[in-house]
């Protein structure tokens, strides 16, 4: 993924720019409005990270003036402001989406995957190893046999079958399979552990090798069988 990151804080630019950059995007960098714009005409980015206070041209005129000119990148805005007059403001003025400063890098990186994830939908079916994934239909079968899930449970797995074989931090499969937890309300330990046990169950308990792996302390992944994990 290819963002566009426009920040005048430079601290906060690079850190953000960081945690991008170890979950595989590449990142360009902005720290005026002005310079944002000339950017964005002049190379294709998938997202554009775009702060609401910036020197010279404000967030709001940077993605009207982008607009206008049919630059129809995703813009997700980060504004320290999360009252419903800023919010209405900004998606009249073309944004995609928003988060509130400061927003924890898994929840923001999750909504950047979102808006990626829009202008560039998934095959109509996605197969790891014996296992497959019908996205229209909302279906899963392992070796032809229909799998039944929770709704929870197909967001856990979609999230891992399409990010396979890369490891899927908790905070990342919460973000994607609870939207509406907030940064501030901390999805129920108990309730994720269900779920992970309700998908594994589903996913691997009838079939000869589990696909659904855990790396202690590190998160879970979706990888096909080899000779090394048999």
């Amino acid at each position: 993924m290819n963002i566009l990151i426009i920040e005048d804080e430079a601290d906060l630019a690079a850190a953000i720019g960081d945690y991008l950059t170890l979950q595989g995007a590449t990142c360009d960098f902005a720290y005026q409005g002005e310079s944002g714009v000339v950017l964005a005409q002049a190379q294709r980015f998938d997202v554009i990270i775009l702060d609401l206070v910036l020197p010279k041209k404000g967030g709001f005129e940077v993605c009207e003036q982008l607009r206008s000119e049919g630059n129809n990148t995703p813009v997700l805005m980060l504004t320290a402001c999360d009252t419903n007059t800023e919010q209405l403001k900004g998606f009249q003025a073309g944004i995609d989406d928003y988060v509130i400063k400061p927003c924890p890098m898994p929840l923001l990186w999750a909504r950047l995957q979102a808006l990626y994830r829009r202008d560039h939908p998934p095959a109509a079916q996605l197969s790891i190893d014996t296992l497959t994934l019908y996205f229209k239909e909302l279906r899963v079968a392992r070796e032809g046999y229909e799998i039944k899930l929770t709704p929870t449970g197909w967001k856990m797995l979609e999230l891992l079958a399409l990010r396979s074989p890369e490891v899927v931090s908790r905070a990342e499969l919460e973000d994607y399979a609870w939207p509406d937890h907030g940064p501030d309300h901390e999805v129920d330990a108990g309730n994720f552990n269900v779920q992970l046990h309700q998908l594994r169950k589903a996913v691997d308990k009838s079939f000869a090798y589990p696909l659904v792996r855990t790396l202690v302390g590190v998160g879970l992944c979706l990888r096909k069988k080899t000779a090394f994990n048999a």
